[in-house]
């Protein structure tokens, strides 16, 4: 039997629960680990007869997913390992008989999912779950996007920005960055599907990536303005990968509005407006979630490639926090997860 060390024995003891702690302890019962471990554990590398065994899939799981949560480098992760009590708790680390798992390991890991397109994986399965326990609808799709920004600075290595990385103009402002395209289910404000490009790439031009074939309805800002009638979608509705019958709910351009005459015409257009924006108001639930609470407001990488898998892990953690109600009033059990 293993014994307690004093840290841990003192932290049990204490009386009051941070807002840490019970976010922790609310994840660690929502997202289904085994589920989530099995996606990893064929790509993952087994222990060999020579060197240091490798740290199992469980916990290096949980220091990926803290690290999207709180937006830290994965030295700034090891720092707070060994300055949090209530993070070593989620991962299961005892300082009185181990060390925390460097910086290096948690590189290697996120590499591997990146190889792999894991975290495509992740949010699939993610969404699997939502849907098994019915808070995944898939009737209708809001299509959206959101620049999270990359740094303009040349003082770099290569004395460059990134090449991958462009600059567009949102209202009167330049932004220098990436641009993630969701498509966020109209009934749950769940996010499905998430597309990463350039910031100076048009919103509409990837909005048939985003639709996954099974909803009668699709929502849009005005940037969306076309979306019917343009090749690919027209293409993957003869084809039979879209619906034939598809309404597209698209916001009217400010202007063509504006300039309508006075009347009741007018009118009518603008009720409908305010009821089509009602509905997308839905889309920024997971934005809100991802760069405000989670602080993805910033690429932490260089290339789309990388950031977009972070993107997507980001998603999946989303879509958990915002059922995490829904799934815990189910009675879901940390091992039924």
């Amino acid at each position: 039997m293993k014994q307690t060390s004093f840290a841990t024995a003192e932290y049990a003891g204490k009386k009051r629960q941070t807002r840490r702690e019970r976010f922790l302890a609310e994840m660690n019962v929502v997202v289904p680990w085994a589920r989530l471990e099995a996606l990893i554990e064929p790509h993952y590398p087994k222990s060999g007869k020579v060197g240091r065994p490798p740290i199992g899939v469980p916990r290096m799981l949980r220091m990926y997913f803290l690290q999207q949560w709180y937006t830290l480098a994965d030295e700034a992760l090891e720092d707070a390992l060994y300055d949090s009590q209530a993070m070593r708790e989620f991962i299961g680390i005892d300082l009185g008989r181990e060390n925390v798992p460097d910086a290096t390991t948690l590189l290697k890991f996120r590499r591997l999912l990146e190889q792999h397109d894991l975290t495509s994986a992740i949010l699939a399965e993610v969404n699997a779950h939502l849907t098994e326990r019915g808070l995944l609808m898939r009737q209708g799709t809001v299509v959206d996007a959101t620049i999270i920004a990359a740094p303009s600075s040349t003082k770099n290595e290569d004395g460059k920005r990134d090449p991958e990385m462009h600059q567009t103009k949102k209202g009167n402002q330049w932004h220098f960055g990436m641009k993630m395209h969701s498509g966020v289910d109209a009934e749950s404000g769940l996010i499905h599907s998430v597309v990463c490009t350039a910031a100076n790439e048009a919103d509409v031009a990837h909005a048939h990536e985003l639709l996954h074939g099974q909803e009668s309805q699709v929502h849009g800002d005005s940037g969306y303005t076309g979306i019917q009638r343009r090749d690919e979608i027209t293409t993957a509705q003869e084809e039979g990968r879209l619906r034939q019958d598809m309404d597209w709910r698209i916001a009217m351009k400010r202007g063509q509005l504006k300039a309508m005459p006075e009347g009741p015409a007018k009118a009518m257009h603008e009720w409908f407006e305010r009821r089509k924006a009602q509905v997308r108001a839905i889309v920024e639930h997971p934005f809100h979630v991802i760069k405000n609470l989670f602080g993805y407001r910033k690429v932490s990488y260089r290339g789309i490639s990388k950031n977009e898998a972070r993107a997507k892990a980001h998603a999946a953690l989303a879509n958990l926090y915002i059922a995490r109600r829904r799934l815990l009033a189910q009675g879901l059990s940390a091992s039924a997860a």
